[in-house]
C-alpha cells in the first residue's frame, strides 16, 4: 500500500503524526512545505494526503486544488491552527475529505486518517455511476404493477385518479401518463389545489375577465385554457373547496366553463388527472367531497405504493439521488457503505421518496468523506438505534424519531434489564409509524406523571397534560419544517386553521406562513 503524506512546516506536528501512524503500522512520508510535495507528485502519489493550510510559499489550499485536479479520488485532510469559518468553507469547497483544527486529539486524528485510508482503497474499486435513468425508478413488484397500468393507459384519454401517501411520486406518474398518451405533444399543466388560497383558486382554474374583481386589470387565462388539448394535473384534489367542486364537476361533465366574471361559455378539450393522499371515500361520507365528483374522477384508479412497500427500491433510489445531488453541486457523488444502506433500507420514511431525496441532499452536503457510514447520517435517524448491534437486524425508525418525546428519557432496552421479558411485537399506528418504542418509553413516563398529578389531588389533569402534549408536537413539527406552519400541519395530519388556532392558544413562537 502507498504511504500517507504529511505536509506541515511545523516539525513537531510531523513528528507526532509519524510516530502515531507508525504504531498503526502505516507508512508515512513527510514534507516541510507544499512545493516539495508538489514536486514529489510528479513521480508518485500517496494513499492519503494530510496537509497544513498555512505554510510559507504555497498554501495547503493551493496543494488541495492541484491534487483534486490531478487525482480527484485522493482523500486530502486539511489541518490548521486558524479555526475560522473561512478556512473551513474553503477547505470543503476545494474537496477536502475532512477539516482538522489544531490542536487536535491524536487518537481522533489517527481514526480520521484511517477512514480516509479506507475511502482511498474503496475509491479504486468504486462502481460506475448509473447511466441514463428512466423517468420513474422502481424494480419492486408493486412498482411493476404501476408501470403496467401506465402502459395500458398509454393510448387512452380517460380520467385517472392517483392515490398514495405524500411524497410517493404521484406527479411523476401523472407526467408519465401524459408523456405516453396521444396528447404528449401538447401542454402538461400541474396545479396543487391545496397550495392556492380559496379566493384565488377559482381564478387559477378558470381564469378571469378584466374587472372581474379588484386587481383584475387584464383578462387572464386559467389552467384549463393553458392545458387546452393537453393534460391538467390537479394535485391534492381532496383539499379542493366544496363550492369549487361543483364548477369542476360541470367541466368534467360537459366540457364547458366560464371565466370568473365572464358570460361567454368556453369549451375545454383537456384530459384531467387528479391525485390525493387522502381517502376520498371517507371525505365523501363526511360531506367534505361531492360524491358525484368523486365518481367522475374515479374512472381509473391508480394507487402508488409507499416506500415501505418497496424497500428493495431504496438502494437504487439512494444511488440515483446521491448522483443527482452531486451533479447539481458539482462535486463527486457520495457512496453508502453496506451497513449504512442496510440501515436506510429498514427506515419507515413517512415522507417516502421525497424524504429520501432530501436525505440524500443532506448527505451530499454534510457527510464527511465519499463513503458514508451509519454514524455519518443525521442524528435524528440515529436516536432510536444502537449501532453496536447487528446491522442486519431490521431498524424501525423514522425521521421523526417516534418514541422519543422531548424531555422524556426512553425506557431501558430489554438487553440492559437483569430479567428481560418478551416485548410485544411492533404495532403500526394508523399512519404507518412504528410505535413499539413509544409503548416501552414515553407512554410509561406519561402514565407515571399522570399518576403523580392525580395523587397530589390536582384537577383538570387531562387539560394540563393535553396542552403540554399538543405544544410539544407542534413545536417539534415547526422545528422540522423550519417554522413553516402549513408544512407542519400536513406533517401532523391537522388542518391549517387548526394549527393556526393552536399556535395562538398555546403561545407558540417561531411559526411563519409557507
Amino acid at each position: 500500500m502507498k504511504s500517507i503524506w504529511i505536509v506541515d512546516d511545523d516539525e513537531s506536528i510531523r513528528w507526532v503524526l509519524e510516530k502515531a501512524l507508525a504504531r498503526e503500522n502505516l507508512a508515512t512520508r513527510s514534507f516541510s512545505n507544499a512545493r516539495d510535495a508538489i514536486a514529489a507528485l510528479q513521480t508518485e502519489t500517496p494513499q492519503v494526503l494530510v496537509s497544513d493550510i498555512r505554510m510559507p510559499g504555497s498554501s495547503g489550499l493551493e496543494l488541495l486544488q492541484l491534487v483534486k485536479n490531478r487525482y480527484p479520488g485522493l482523500p486530502v485532510i486539511i489541518m490548521t491552527a486558524f479555526s475560522d469559518l473561512e478556512s473551513a468553507v474553503a477547505a470543503f469547497q476545494g474537496g477536502a475529505f475532512e477539516y482538522l483544527a489544531k490542536p487536535f486529539d491524536l487518537d481522533k486524528a489517527v481514526e480520521l486518517i484511517r477512514r480516509a485510508l479506507e475511502e482511498s482503497v474503496r475509491e479504486a474499486s468504486a462502481p460506475q455511476s448509473i447511466g441514463e435513468t428512466p423517468e420513474i425508478l422502481g424494480q419492486a413488484p408493486a412498482m411493476q404493477d404501476v408501470f403496467r397500468a401506465i402502459g395500458r393507459l398509454s393510448q387512452s384519454n380517460v380520467t385517472v385518479l392517483i392515490t398514495g401517501e405524500s411524497g410517493s411520486g404521484k406527479e411523476l406518474v401523472a407526467r408519465a401518463l401524459h408523456k405516453h398518451s396521444p396528447r404528449a405533444a401538447q401542454p402538461f399543466i400541474a396545479l396543487n389545489t391545496a397550495a392556492i388560497p380559496k379566493d384565488l383558486l377559482e381564478s387559477e382554474l378558470f381564469g378571469h375577465e378584466r374587472g372581474a374583481f379588484t386587481g383584475a386589470q387584464t383578462t387572464r387565462r386559467g389552467r384549463f385554457e393553458q392545458a387546452e388539448n393537453g393534460t391538467l394535473f390537479l394535485d391534492e384534489i381532496g383539499d379542493m373547496p366544496f363550492d369549487l367542486q361543483t364548477r369542476l364537476l360541470r367541466v368534467l361533465s360537459d366540457g364547458h366553463f366560464y371565466r370568473v366574471g365572464g358570460h361567454q361559455p368556453l369549451k375545454a378539450n383537456v384530459r384531467v388527472i387528479a391525485a390525493t393522499h387522502q381517502k376520498l371515500e371517507q371525505r365523501v361520507r363526511e360531506g367534505l367531497f361531492r360524491e358525484d365528483l368523486y365518481h367522475r374522477l374515479n374512472v381509473i384508479r391508480l394507487r402508488l405504493p409507499s416506500l415501505r412497500e418497496r424497500r428493495e427500491d431504496i438502494p437504487l433510489l439512494t444511488r440515483y439521488f446521491l448522483q443527482q445531488s452531486a451533479k447539481q453541486l458539482g462535486v463527486d457523488a457520495k457512496r453508502m457503505s453496506d451497513d449504512a444502506m442496510a440501515f436506510l433500507t429498514q427506515l419507515d420514511l413517512p415522507g417516502n421518496v421525497r424524504q429520501l431525496e432530501n436525505l440524500c441532499n443532506w448527505i451530499t452536503v454534510m457527510a464527511p468523506g465519499q463513503m458514508v457510514e451509519v454514524k455519518d447520517l443525521p442524528q435524528e435517524l440515529l436516536q432510536v438505534q444502537d449501532f453496536s448491534a447487528d446491522p442486519a437486524v431490521p431498524v424501525k425508525a423514522t425521521l421523526d424519531s417516534p418514541g422519543f418525546a422531548p424531555g422524556i428519557a426512553p425506557a431501558p432496552s430489554p438487553s440492559s434489564s437483569p430479567n428481560p421479558s418478551p416485548s410485544p411485537s411492533p404495532s403500526p399506528s394508523p399512519n404507518g409509524i412504528n410505535v413499539a418504542h413509544a409503548d416501552a418509553g414515553w407512554l410509561a413516563q406519561l402514565e407515571a406523571v399522570a399518576a403523580g398529578m392525580l395523587a397530589d389531588g390536582q384537577s383538570e389533569v387531562m387539560d394540563a397534560l393535553g396542552r403540554q402534549f399538543e405544544s410539544t408536537l407542534i413545536r417539534t413539527a415547526l422545528k422540522h419544517t423550519h417554522g413553516r406552519k402549513n408544512d407542519a400541519a400536513i406533517r401532523l395530519g391537522i388542518g391549517r386553521n387548526t394549527i393556526t388556532r393552536k399556535i395562538q392558544e398555546l403561545g407558540i413562537d417561531g411559526a411563519r406562513e409557507d
